[in-house]
């Protein structure tokens, strides 16, 4: 929701040392063009892409992007998120928030939530007078940090539940291994018995074969 289907420039835009003396006639073009292109917002934070800026301007994209790399890095104005295609401006607090009531807080409340990268909302914040203005985009900007905060929380959450997953896993295991080394344990025991009984009756054999032969073959019988 926009505030109005308009933007305002001040009369002393001509009168600012940034503007007269450090910008070129492209700078200053492609300035009033950042601030009054239809997708501007009452924010001073939205959604542009370098083509619709180049088809706007009558520009091609590579002088677009030059632009724009002048007015991130040399005038420091402006900050661009390409993956979210967001364009923030630094000043827009100083000029466009001289008036606030009721209306104009409901539509900035409903442009600062469509604000995918909050760190252009504190951007913004910075250089906002209005002090009720200012904390309510800070109010925002702690918000995501909340949310931030929470699922990097809930992350961590996770990786322990799966630890513990993992270790019931492991206990399971090791309890396994355990039980079956046992039963092994008791198998060479049984074994071992096998061959002493086996050996007393060869002995038993060799001492008295008269007596064990017989025996023998009855309990084989």
């Amino acid at each position: 929701m926009r505030m109005a289907k308009f933007r305002k420039v001040r009369i002393d835009f001509w009168m600012d040392p940034m503007v007269s003396e450090e910008m070129t006639p492209e700078d200053r073009y492609f300035y009033l063009y950042l601030l009054t292109n239809q997708r501007s917002t009452q924010i001073g934070i939205y959604q542009i892409t370098k083509k619709q800026m180049a088809f706007d301007m009558g520009y091609s994209i590579e002088s677009v992007h030059s632009l724009m790399e002048r007015f991130i890095t040399h005038h420091q104005m402006i900050r661009y998120n390409p993956e979210t295609r967001e364009l923030a401006i630094k000043n827009w607090g100083e000029n466009n928030f001289d008036k606030g009531g009721k209306p104009m807080i409901d539509c900035i409340c409903s442009e600062l939530k469509t604000v995918k990268d909050a760190s252009l909302i504190q951007y913004v914040s910075e250089l906002i007078l209005k002090k009720d203005i200012r904390s309510l985009y800070e109010s925002f900007c702690k918000k995501e940090e909340f949310n931030f905060s929470k699922d990097v929380s809930d992350q961590n959450e996770n990786l322990t539940d799966q630890t513990l997953d993992w270790k019931e896993i492991d206990d399971t295991l090791t309890n396994l291994h355990t039980i079956r080394g046992q039963e092994e344990d008791r198998e060479e025991d049984n074994e071992k018995d096998k061959e002493k009984q086996q050996e007393v009756l060869y002995s038993q054999m060799e001492s008295n074969p008269v007596v064990t032969i017989p025996y023998i073959i009855t309990k084989n019988l």
